[in-house]
């Protein structure tokens, strides 16, 4: 029995499917797949079984999910006792929703790192808002920036505001129809999270799914806006720039401007890693609001690292 077989087990039970662990981990569903086939041959049970099109726990894999989640929490305590022990660089590993990620992430990290003055390890990786507690909770990430996960008041996680934009809906030169309703809209994966900024907007203005366009990114989906494709859903300050060139044009809807805050999510104060809890506080200084504000400056080549999924896989 090892950490990745866990691992993969809580995952999968946390999140209610192969797919989703394999995309929370950054790995191909196979490798999630012959993981817990490994666990469920070396403790002679399925442990989680398919239930129409989610996953169901067996009463061994109820019994086995608390434990697990110990242990992989452990683990990730003892990696971190020994990168202290053997004078490594402190670690952060953070998570973002899409926008954040596609934009803010690593430039942030990035400024993070260096503003410390000293060598600290920091991933980033995206993940979707129901995947993002489960993440921080079993030590995957030590962090999350987006939405807010914490809707009620939570023993183990902290939510807090750190920067507030508005939404806009932005559009080419194209005329559009009367009723949103209507539209093609273009989103990237972001907007099929419900849970999202964009995803709300969208249940609010009680878009159907069949006028929704799915791109690789909300970099191609506002280019697509811009060629007349349709319109799309952005963060006002991230747009600026394209507006101000006549690329793009605001398209107030009944919902919009809306407002939009994004998060930092963290494990209590108690469970909180140093490293967590420095990040947090640079989030609060002048030169972070700088770089969520203004994220497109980039970064010299020897300080760039490309982003990454959070993964004990090796």
């Amino acid at each position: 029995m090892t950490l990745t077989q866990l691992s993969t087990f809580v995952l999968v039970a946390r999140l209610g499917s192969v797919k989703a662990a394999a995309s929370a981990l950054g790995v191909s569903e196979p490798a999630v797949s012959q993981a817990l086939a490994a666990l469920r041959q070396q403790l002679g049970d399925q442990l989680v079984t398919r239930s129409g099109a989610s996953m169901r726990l067996t009463p061994a894999g109820m019994r086995l999910l608390p434990i697990a989640s110990q242990m992989v929490a452990l683990g990730a305590d003892a990696e971190a006792a020994v990168r202290v022990g053997k004078g490594a660089p402190g670690q952060l590993r953070l998570v973002a929703s899409g926008t954040v990620m596609e934009f803010v992430a690593t430039p942030l990290v990035n400024a993070f790192a260096e503003g410390k003055g000293e060598r600290i390890d920091t991933s980033v990786g995206m993940a979707a808002a129901d995947e993002m507690p489960v993440l921080l909770a079993n030590r995957f990430a030590d962090a999350a920036l987006g939405p807010n996960l914490i809707p009620r008041p939570d023993d183990e996680m902290v939510s807090e505001p750190v920067f507030r934009t508005h939404l806009v809906v932005v559009a080419g030169a194209t005329r559009l129809p009367g009723n949103p309703r209507g539209w093609s809209w273009l989103v990237d994966q972001t907007g099929t999270d419900p849970a999202s900024d964009s995803g709300r907007l969208l249940a609010r203005l009680h878009v159907p799914e069949s006028r929704i366009r799915v791109f690789g990114s909300q970099t191609a989906a506002w280019a697509a806006a811009a060629d007349g494709t349709g319109v799309a859903i952005a963060p006002a300050h991230l747009v600026t720039a394209r507006l101000r060139r006549g690329e793009l044009r605001v398209v107030n809807t009944a919902c919009t401007p809306a407002d939009s805050t994004w998060y930092l999510t963290t494990l209590c104060p108690e469970r909180r890693s140093i490293a967590a809890e420095t990040f947090r506080h640079y989030l609060s200084t002048a030169a972070a609001l700088r770089v969520m504000r203004e994220p497109g400056s980039g970064v010299p080549p020897s300080k760039f690292r490309p982003p990454v999924y959070v993964t004990l896989w090796s």
